[in-house]
């Protein structure tokens, strides 16, 4: 397997070297906005220490990682009356990672609305109005 890139954009993410819109962090995991998102509220969930994907964390890092998911699951469908929620991970390159740093994406939705396709840059101001009401559904 592959080491682990500290240049991968969620490491400049964790060490500040690239702004996010962060809508929670604890000790051990940041949940930030998706800058391509698939759907209104579309969050990513990473581990503050490195790991390349669910193949190398350790289970520390994925139970950190899991807590956090499902606090913003039901942060996520709280905030734009969702009625479900998709989770995705993928891991290495076949299978479909693009960032080697582990995250899960969470994403609220809405019975009969297809998820937008991958890779369109979102509307940051709409973005941030979003993290907002997550913000706001975890207080």
């Amino acid at each position: 397997m592959t080491a682990y890139d500290p240049e991968n954009v969620f490491a400049k993410i964790l060490r500040g070297e690239i702004p996010s819109n962060r809508v929670f962090e604890d000790d051990h995991t940041v949940a930030l906005m998706d800058i391509m998102p698939r759907s209104d509220g579309h969050l990513l969930v990473i581990p503050k220490t490195p790991c390349r994907n669910i193949l190398d964390a350790s289970p520390e890092q994925l139970a950190a990682v899991m807590v956090t998911v499902q606090k913003m699951a039901h942060a996520v469908i709280a905030a734009f009356d969702a009625d479900g929620v998709t989770v995705q991970q993928f891991n290495e390159a076949a299978g479909g990672q693009e960032v080697f740093h582990l995250h899960v994406h969470v994403l609220p939705r809405h019975e009969g609305v297809s998820m937008r396709p991958p890779g369109n840059m979102g509307d940051f101001d709409l973005i941030a109005q979003h993290a907002d009401k997550i913000r706001e559904a975890l207080a």
